[in-house]
């Protein structure tokens, strides 16, 4: 079980992180300590706020007086309520936070479930918590729960190698929460820096991603669409739109992200570490599915996009080790899927590869025009207004997910012209 322990001076902003997940039905309050419940036994972040401000002295010394941890098992670890809350419970007074004023989280947002503890710092007296070697102490303390408890040894670092994103299974049910915890895990984790890339990346674990745009009631509106496919891309039932699985995955975020992932690749040094690899591997390769094979053992996965005829139009590279996606042609010149198409135009494919094909016909809707609602959310309003009309915008975004169009060759004319 890992520990990550953060603190801060924004009450409201830790209480209402976990409001959204609530708001979200991705998480729940398992329990509270020294709070006061409402009547109905509901939590709001007003009501919170006040019961942590009652216990607050009007003279804080200290900066930072919120502590935001979350604990966070194994993934083989399937744990009940009770047990949670127990491991929370001992956790907090062992860390010297057993008479402290803090609320306990679930979230369920990922196929890992696990915790989230909002506590004052600092006591009603204004004395702050002893937090000399608190990190370590920490570290000691999920390794006893652990033991009691009989859970799976992790620390932060194997959590992320050991652990996979599960392909959605349509036949299984429960759609739109695989769903949810696919693409909100992936867009989480991974670096992308296109609409193009991030699609790719789905499409491997059997999501469909798509762009909404047009106009209702002279509205503009701009919106994304999760479906569920098979292996072979094929989609299954009906779509969801973002807002159903979490601001995370809406269109604004989606730009924020990419935005900040654009500004990460600036020094270049990850850029440069995939492109040595990709050129290692493509140096000892003869053949498309050598190629592919010396890739994967780089921990780099490549998905070519072939039109019907069978000509290259597109490569993305998959680094999963460092989490990243990268288009050939963000890439570099020399990894462009002409260059591929031309390189392994009369390789032979492996039976077994999948090709990755865009499909020819665009997105229909089997459910009437929507008609965006009033809801007050940077991301759900966004989401509400996404409506899929007859006549909308191609399903394809970008130069990466559409085959180029055949230049028309022009008929040579004999003899003298007038």
């Amino acid at each position: 079980m890992v520990a990550k322990i953060n603190v801060g001076s924004s009450l409201f902003g830790a209480l209402a992180y976990n409001q959204n997940k609530i708001d979200e039905e991705q998480g729940k309050v398992l329990f509270s300590n020294r709070m006061f419940e409402s009547e109905d036994g509901n939590f709001s972040i007003q009501r919170c706020m006040e019961c942590f401000e009652m216990q607050l002295p009007q003279d804080i010394k200290t900066e930072k007086p919120i502590i935001h941890i979350s604990l966070n098992p194994h993934p083989d670890d399937k744990l009940s309520d009770e047990q949670l809350s127990e491991i929370a419970q001992e956790y907090m007074e062992k860390l010297g936070y057993g008479n402290q004023p803090y609320m306990v989280y679930k979230h369920e947002d990922i196929d890992r479930h696990h915790l989230h503890i909002v506590s004052l710092r600092v006591d009603e007296n204004g004395k702050k918590i002893n937090d000399k070697f608190e990190h370590r102490r920490s570290k000691d303390i999920t390794r006893e729960l652990e033991t009691k408890y009989g859970l799976h040894p992790a620390e932060k670092k194997q959590q992320q190698d050991n652990y996979q994103f599960q392909k959605v299974n349509y036949a299984a049910g429960d759609v739109k929460h695989q769903l949810s915890n696919t693409v909100r895990g992936i867009v989480n984790t991974y670096q992308f820096q296109s609409f193009g890339e991030l699609k790719t990346l789905l499409s491997l674990y059997n999501v469909h991603t798509e762009e909404v745009k047009g106009e209702v009631r002279g509205k503009p509106y701009h919106g994304i669409v999760y479906s569920a496919t098979d292996d072979a891309g094929e989609k299954q039932g009906n779509p969801f739109k973002s807002f159903r699985l979490g601001k995370s995955v809406g269109v604004d975020s989606l730009n924020r992200r990419m935005e900040r992932t654009a500004g990460k690749w600036k020094d270049g040094k990850l850029k440069n570490n995939i492109k040595g690899r990709v050129s290692d591997a493509l140096k000892a390769s003869g053949s498309r599915h050598q190629f592919e094979k010396n890739l994967k053992e780089k921990g780099i996965e490549v998905i070519f996009r072939e039109n019907t005829e069978g000509r290259i139009y597109g490569a993305t590279f998959i680094d999963h080790e460092n989490k990243a996606v990268l288009n050939g042609s963000r890439l570099g010149k020399e990894f462009s899927a002409n260059v591929f198409n031309d390189l392994f135009r009369e390789s032979p494919v492996n039976e077994e590869h999948t090709k990755q094909v865009v499909p020819k016909e665009p997105f229909t809707p089997s459910v009437e025009p929507f008609v965006p609602s009033e809801r007050q959310s940077e991301d759900s309003s966004i989401g509400s207004l996404f409506s899929i009309l007859p006549g909308g915008s191609d399903s394809t975004a970008g130069n990466d997910n559409a085959p180029p169009t055949p230049k028309r060759k022009k008929k040579r004319r004999y003899g003298r012209q007038m």
